[in-house]
């Protein structure tokens, strides 16, 4: 008995976190996704420290396979032996 009383307590949790909508720091929002800021001071720093500015990502890059040319035949060894 007594489950009455915790799941009320949950249920009351459960509303208040679903309904609950804090006030949202855009700007820090922005910095955490990495978006471009129009800050001078930003533009200056990365003049002066240029080895922390973020190359950009091209689509290709996470999708090359840096070993393909190498085991390009290794498929067609493998394909000989089982119909041998």
């Amino acid at each position: 008995m007594g489950r009455g009383r915790q799941k009320a307590k949950h249920t009351k949790v459960a509303r208040d976190l679903k309904y609950f909508s804090p006030d949202t720091n855009y700007g820090a929002l922005a910095k955490e996704l990495g978006t471009t800021s129009t800050d001078p001071r930003l533009a200056e720093d990365l003049e002066k420290w240029p080895e922390f500015s973020v190359a950009p990502a091209t689509d290709d890059d996470e999708y090359v396979d840096t070993y393909a040319d190498q085991y390009a035949d290794d498929e067609d060894d493998e394909d000989e032996s089982k119909s041998a």
